[in-house]
């Protein structure tokens, strides 16, 4: 049996993935089969297809925000048809020292969905049985799609930073991990500023309930406790750090920077400021994540494509062009 698959195998930044037909892949040992129903589009995605982080592999499949069917290889926590969602973190060697000090997310040996390994942006997929995570039923495939990479990073992101509830926290830049990671901020009476370019962008962090919103230029009236930087810009991270009260903590949300520049140390960090990186997700943050988006009923806002329109997600992507989350549908 075949099935229809985007891969990137060429160099055409306008349209990098082409639409093929190939075998059904096999679930192995620890291995599920999965009938993918969606598949978000995530900005590390386009990272990978544009080549700023560094090719893996040769005609890659990407795609990591999975909703899927059990299709193979089930279990008995996971028998046929149960519906699960598989992330960025596709596995880990469960031997080095972070995994056996619960940081599972700097394994030394990762496996990553949709780039060492292929993804999602296909009809079948066969993944790691011990990395799927059971989804609330409350959430219909398209809206689970982007929870499972924007929505968990965002959350980590939070985690990273320190948030508490009812702190004042800024969101750098408004796609589609910032859409999600504010209805967390919400629920836990969080003042939330953001900072993002694009008219639009703004209309729907004002639309979420934030309670100030400006230009990537403008600096929120306060000081901040928190932030989140989501663009990936060394400038904005800059600014972010700008913003800050004295303890306070920037959190990059970004797999990849275009670069960091200087900037005033007396003025900018001095005051024990903290800048944090953000690296991948534990399953644990998974976990916590879905039972939160599910207690609070977490909707994002989604974009939907066919799969055959892999291309066009991606470039929308690229360009800013659609608020909130991008999810394809074979």
């Amino acid at each position: 049996m075949s099935l229809k698959s985007a891969v990137l195998s060429g160099n055409n930044r306008d349209r990098p993935l082409s639409i093929q037909e190939a075998a059904k892949p096999a679930a192995e040992a620890g291995q599920l089969l999965l009938r993918v129903r969606a598949c978000g589009v995530c900005r590390t995605d386009l990272h990978i297809v544009d080549g700023e982080l560094a090719p893996l592999r040769s005609n890659l499949i990407p795609g990591h925000q999975i909703v899927g069917e059990v299709v193979e290889g089930s279990t008995s926590e996971h028998p046929p048809g149960t519906r699960v969602g598989v992330s960025w973190i596709g596995g880990t060697d469960g031997q080095c020292w972070y995994c056996r000090h619960q940081q599972e997310n700097l394994c030394d040996s990762p496996t990553f969905t949709g780039y060492t390994v292929n993804g999602g942006y296909a009809e079948f997929v066969a993944v790691r049985s011990d990395f799927v995570f059971p989804l609330p039923d409350s959430l219909d495939d398209t809206s689970a799609a982007p929870l499972l990479c924007a929505g968990i990073i965002g959350f980590r992101s939070l985690r990273v930073a320190g948030v508490q509830p009812g702190e004042r926290v800024g969101l750098f830049g408004f796609g589609a991990s910032a859409h999600l990671t504010i209805d967390v901020l919400r629920a836990w009476h969080c003042e939330v500023y953001v900072s993002t370019r694009g008219t639009s962008h703004r209309k729907l962090a004002e639309s979420l309930g934030a309670t100030w919103v400006g230009t990537e230029n403008e600096r929120p009236p306060v000081e901040l406790d928190r932030a989140v930087t989501f663009a990936p810009s060394g400038d904005v991270v800059v600014s972010a750090l700008s913003s800050l009260r004295k303890g306070g903590i920037v959190a990059i949300n970004a797999i990849h920077l275009d670069r960091m520049p200087e900037f005033d140390y007396d003025r900018l960090l001095w005051g024990e400021r903290q800048i944090r990186s953000v690296a991948n997700m534990t399953r644990q943050d998974a976990r916590d994540f879905l039972n939160i988006a599910a207690e609070i009923r977490m909707r994002p806002k989604v974009t939907i494509f066919s799969l055959d329109q892999a291309n066009e997600a991606l470039a929308a992507i690229r360009s800013d062009s659609i608020d909130g989350a991008v999810v394809l549908v074979p």
